[in-house]
């Protein structure tokens, strides 16, 4: 009795310091735990050049709402990053034009996987509409 009641301690103790991202705390919407650093990412890596200011032929990575209309595109199709244009453009070699960021240094390891990961696990968005702002410093353009 000791040890379940021990088992059941420690397992609750977990469940309560457990710091994880998730939808849910990063936008109060359920989901698979995905977006939040998919959304870091793309303030760190993308709105500078795809938010506000961006130019005309530039998809818009502004708002999630803007975003909900590359979902299910060419751009991002959920489910498969691997087809998704939005994913191999991050993943070119910076060679190749059309390489994301255009600035020659390619967005780190740990960064492609989160935005594979949330590609991977449907792509999915809050239900309402976040901003999404620039973070860090600005991007070197070529």
């Amino acid at each position: 009795m000791k040890r379940l009641l021990l088992c059941a301690f420690l397992a609750l103790g977990a469940s309560c310091t457990q710091q994880t991202w998730s939808d849910q705390s990063a936008s109060g919407s359920p989901g698979s735990g995905t977006w939040g650093p998919a959304l870091t990412v793309l303030e760190h890596q993308c709105v500078h050049c795809h938010g506000d200011n961006r130019l005309s032929s530039m998809p818009p990575i502004n708002d999630t709402q803007a975003l909900s209309k590359l979902i299910g595109s060419h751009w991002i199709v959920p489910g498969k990053p691997q087809v998704s244009r939005f994913f191999q453009v991050v993943t070119f070699p910076d060679e190749i034009p059309g390489a994301m960021p255009p600035s020659g240094h390619a967005i780190s390891a740990k960064d492609v996987q989160i935005l594979s990961d949330w590609i991977k696990a449907g792509a999915r968005l809050p239900a309402q509409r976040i901003k999404l702002k620039p973070q860090g410093p600005l991007p070197r353009s070529t």
